[in-house]
């Protein structure tokens, strides 16, 4: 259930409270009145309208007079990750995350939530995975069902659970399929639009489509993965090193078999290395950069994040890489469809 169910206006009555009340369930059931401006104005429970029919007020009287005025809440851009943490360890269930001048942003379910990112997300689900036949040949790929769920919603709901509420889409490939069944969102609680590339425009271009972002960092990731990676240490990560963007990567590991000899260009042995372990660092497909990069993608031609990378490295901005040292797995081919179908009954995602 959306969670903009549990707000209501100043002006319900506690009937229509009740009601409210008895429609999103009886756990955890606190509602939010917000007035004509989207203020929120107090938090009402069950036992808040208990206490006020004792007082001689009755079903007709206005919500607002049985409301909490003194209740929990997070202001945007204070002390977030600081209270996030504290009304968890309270066990407090949904809170309001509001702006200084009291305007509900949103409701946050601290039972799904593992921080408050400010990213906005382009999610690239265009491709025909033509690797997959027969199972692509109706179905999308981002669409095919790995445990109960498509690989692309694995994705979007986790990224919900940062707190992350803004979502492009990128489609092409049998787009429909993944419109009418996100639709724009509202389901989850999320904004969620389309950017339809009438062309290929490789892994990045089509965020050339996009007009304006709410916030000032982008996540960029291929739909087709299926991850555990922790979404907060990435962007932290990429705060604290002051970089321009990031890229997170899979090591990919090569054992020698051999003793491997160091040598000097006279052919002198300087050192021996028993079987050593080689560590390289291969492209996972997720990238995190500040929004003025766009400025660097060509309008509405064919790039890739590749690109942007390399474009970055040449005007000197800072790139750095982040080893995600959890779960990965590109679904490209039929064994990795396969696996992905054993590991989700073990991911904790």
């Amino acid at each position: 259930m959306s969670l903009s169910k549990r707000i209501i206006k100043d002006s319900f009555t506690i009937r229509q409270a009740l009601a409210t009340l008895d429609e999103v369930g009886v756990l955890n059931n606190v509602l939010f009145i917000v007035n004509a401006d989207f203020h929120l104005i107090s938090t009402l429970t069950d036992g808040d309208i208990r206490r006020a029919l004792l007082k001689d007020l009755d079903v007709n009287s206005k919500a607002i007079l049985a409301g909490n005025k003194n209740f929990k809440y997070i202001v945007k851009g204070n002390n977030e990750k600081e209270l996030i943490n504290k009304y968890k360890s309270e066990k407090i269930r949904f809170i309001p995350f509001i702006e200084e001048n009291g305007k509900l942003i949103k409701i946050i379910d601290l039972y799904e939530f593992n921080g408050l990112l400010p990213l906005s997300v382009v999610i690239m689900a265009g491709g025909k995975g033509q690797r997959l036949l027969p199972l692509t040949k109706e179905t999308p790929k981002p669409m095919l069902k790995i445990g109960n769920k498509p690989i692309i919603e694995h994705n979007i709901d986790r990224l919900i659970k940062y707190g992350i509420d803004e979502f492009f889409l990128s489609v092409n490939y049998l787009k429909n399929v993944i419109t009418d069944y996100f639709k724009n969102g509202e389901s989850k609680n999320v904004s969620i639009k389309y950017l339809i590339e009438d062309k290929p425009l490789g892994t990045i271009g089509s965020i050339s489509l996009i007009e304006s972002f709410k916030n000032d960092y982008v996540l960029l990731m291929n739909s087709d993965l299926l991850t555990n990676i922790d979404f907060e240490d990435f962007f932290n990560e990429f705060v604290n090193s002051k970089s321009d963007m990031a890229v997170a990567a899979v090591p990919y590991y090569v054992d020698i078999p051999y003793a491997v000899l160091e040598t000097n260009i006279d052919n002198e042995v300087l050192s021996l290395k028993e079987k050593p372990r080689y560590i390289y660092y291969s492209n996972a497909g997720i990238y995190l950069f500040k929004k003025e990069l766009i400025n660097l993608i060509p309008k509405d031609e064919f790039f890739n994040a590749t690109d942007l990378m390399e474009k970055v490295i040449a005007e000197g901005r800072k790139l750095i890489n982040f080893p995600i040292l959890n779960y990965w797995l590109d679904i490209g081919k039929m064994p990795d469809y396969l696996k992905a179908q054993e590991d989700i009954k073990h991911l904790q995602l």
